[in-house]
């Protein structure tokens, strides 16, 4: 079972990715390098490697983005054994009122959930500590009273009904995905009560049917899929943050009424992680 802490305050809400964003948790990727390559991303730019100054400088961009459309930000500790920190929506995920600490599923970030751990004990903030097998936030989409979670190397089924377990008002539903993409969000986004982003290849035809019946689908191809088109912030109002790169995608955004906010986050996304993945929303305006 997990443990609870309940916090003094009332910092936290969740219930949707496209609720008016408010409070959001990030960390600069100031330590950001390919050690040990985890996802297929890394393997195409692990020569390369990363351009630390480049990506702290791509990053500040995404933070002032973000506080120019009335975000606060709240900035992690960036520790140098954590060369993955920079991806805060991992560590931990914001259902109602409470934040739930991760399981990290690779060794190579084993750990980073203490250090917020440690900030929300800090800041006296409901939290829950899972303690099952593995699961990470990048798996965790919330709509409403459903939660969608992708079944990954990241993310185990063990712990997605530890889960359910706690939430017993919500409908969990599991989502199988291709084992070669890491994270749910890497193939799957949802943009609006109605909208989402979706990269077909990713899913069984029968995961893709399901998903298609509850949402107007925006289809992402393999190009774009690549530099994580579907990795899209949602911030509300119908605004998007999104890559420059991603031309095919924000053209549809666009089409579908979203005001997209193109930010170029190049440097980062090499590391396999893009808007979404470096945000780990606290607050955010209730849906009706």
């Amino acid at each position: 079972m997990a443990t609870v802490i309940k916090g003094e305050y009332k910092h936290v809400n969740c219930d949707s990715e496209y609720g008016v964003l408010k409070k959001v948790i990030v960390c600069e990727p100031r330590y950001m390098k390919i050690d040990e390559i985890i996802n297929e991303t890394q393997r195409h730019f692990a020569k390369d490697n990363i351009n630390m100054k480049r990506a702290m400088k791509q990053h500040q961009l995404f933070v002032e983005t973000m506080k120019n459309n009335g975000v606060d930000v709240y900035k992690l500790p960036a520790i140098e054994r954590f060369p993955e920190q920079v991806f805060t929506r991992d560590i931990g995920f914001t259902i109602g009122e409470t934040v739930f600490v991760s399981r990290m599923g690779s060794n190579i970030r084993d750990g980073e959930e203490k250090v917020l751990r440690n900030w929300l004990l800090e800041h006296q903030i409901n939290l829950s500590l899972i303690e099952g097998d593995r699961i990470e936030g990048g798996d965790v989409i919330v709509h409403g009273d459903t939660v969608f979670i992708g079944v990954s190397g990241r993310t185990s089924e063990e712990t997605i009904k530890e889960l359910q377990s706690q939430l017993p008002h919500m409908n969990v539903v599991s989502v199988p995905f291709h084992p070669k993409y890491l994270h749910l969000d890497c193939v799957f986004n949802i943009l609006s009560e109605k909208d989402a982003l979706i990269y077909k290849d990713a899913f069984d035809d029968k995961e893709y049917q399901i998903l298609a019946a509850k949402f107007n689908i925006i289809e992402v191809e393999k190009d774009e899929q690549f530099t994580l088109g579907t990795n899209v912030l949602s911030i509300g109002n119908n605004k998007v943050l999104s890559l420059p790169v991603n031309k095919k995608v924000n053209a549809a955004l666009r089409e579908r009424g979203f005001d997209v906010l193109e930010v170029d986050i190049s440097e980062i996304i090499k590391s396999g992680g893009s808007f979404r993945c470096c945000s780990m929303p606290l607050y955010r305006e209730e849906m009706h």
